[in-house]
């Protein structure tokens, strides 16, 4: 993932993106364990650190856009 020295948490972000990627499919499985997906999800959420730089572009706000059905 490029220079540690440069972005020293992008390979912290991409593990935990791919690890929050993979629980989501395996919620998906037929007979996955609810209980662990439903402890395991709110943790490696919570963990996620900060995007490296570039990720979005220069302005965005991840909190402005559309309404979602069910969001206050």
């Amino acid at each position: 993932m490029g220079d540690p020295a440069m972005c020293p948490d992008c390979e912290d972000f991409a593990r935990t993106v791919l690890l929050l990627g993979q629980l989501a499919l395996y919620a998906d499985v037929t007979g996955a364990d609810r209980d662990f997906v439903d402890a395991v999800a709110p943790s490696l959420a919570a963990s996620l650190p900060e995007p490296p730089t570039g990720t979005f572009p220069p302005g965005y706000d991840p909190a402005d856009g559309p309404d979602y059905p069910g969001s206050f």
